[in-house]
């Protein structure tokens, strides 16, 4: 990315957004300090839409929420609807990009929109005093009301009681947790959607709840993934398996075998592991929730 698109793309960004449309000076806006990550701001893509895609298809490629999208392109606020041959800015993790006010710090930043103030620091290139800043783990909904990313804006809070058990034969240590972590393979902050649960390269995977599956391949940095849809709009997802015994439309009961622990796709680590989720439905998708409160041996 050259140094003028830089200028142009974070001044269009902010304006679009509704912000002050200042031009940051360039070096505090984009340049990492040394041994931080890269600024989100220096790390959008664009994405032209193609036929057959979908606001909900485009986000799962990038492993963000729709409503994300919605907050970095003002135009689909209207009907939400990605029209093919449109370019759409893509942020590399859920968030929003907010001016930091005269007068106030990027902690007191951290401190408004409740969310860690290291991650925001790190998120940032660990500048000290950025104008403009990415905030991770909140949206802007379609109506322009921030929101948690991790929670779902439509639903209201999902029947926790419809879902509850444990993905694995023991109980097992979490050897990445949920939320915005380090990744330990390259330094870089990203949004965890889910954990990781240490267990032996083979061990058998179980449902936690009945429901019915509604995914069984490999998909991408998941590598091989089941997913299964529970009551009370819930959902479970198996991920970076070694291997999948169940297929798609397949009723299950609680404890049923649904594949065995592996490290296929990109996981963050070379030690065999589960990694597990649980999604809420909303009119923004299927929406990352913390696992924890659903694990129950």
């Amino acid at each position: 990315m050259t140094l003028p698109f830089r200028q142009l793309f974070l001044c269009s960004l902010v304006s679009a957004l509704g912000l002050v449309s200042i031009v940051p000076n360039t070096n505090s806006a984009n340049a990492a300090v040394g041994g931080c990550p890269t600024p989100a701001l220096s790390r959008f893509q664009r994405h032209k839409v193609v036929r057959g895609e979908t606001l909900e298809s485009i986000a799962q490629r990038y492993n963000l929420i729709p409503t994300t999208i919605i907050g970095m392109n003002p135009a689909l606020q209207n009907d939400a609807i990605a029209v093919v041959g449109s370019v759409l800015q893509i942020p590399p993790y859920n968030g929003v990009v907010v001016e930091v006010p005269r007068g106030e710090t990027w902690r007191q930043v951290a401190a408004k929109y409740k969310v860690r103030a290291d991650s925001l620091f790190e998120v940032n290139g660990c500048q000290e005093d950025p104008r403009i800043v990415f905030v991770p783990g909140v949206n802007w909904s379609p109506n322009g009301v921030v929101t948690k990313s991790v929670l779902p804006t439509d639903t209201g809070t999902p029947n926790r009681a419809s879902l509850s058990g444990y993905p694995l034969a023991q109980v097992a240590t979490v050897a990445l947790a949920y939320g915005w972590q380090i990744n330990p393979a390259t330094g870089q902050v990203f949004f965890h959607s889910g954990v990781d649960l240490l267990a032996a390269m083979g061990a058998n995977v179980l449902a936690i709840a009945p429901g019915t599956v509604a995914f069984a391949n490999d998909q991408g940095t998941y590598g091989k993934l089941v997913i299964i849809n529970h009551s009370g709009g819930l959902q479970s997802r198996y991920a970076q398996l070694d291997s999948i015994k169940v297929t798609v439309g397949q009723q299950v009961k609680k404890g049923d075998l649904v594949g065995t622990v592996g490290t296929s796709g990109q996981p963050s680590s070379s030690q065999p592991h589960l990694h597990f989720e649980v999604r809420s439905s909303s009119s923004l998708g299927w929406v990352a929730e913390d696992p924890k409160g659903y694990l129950k041996k």
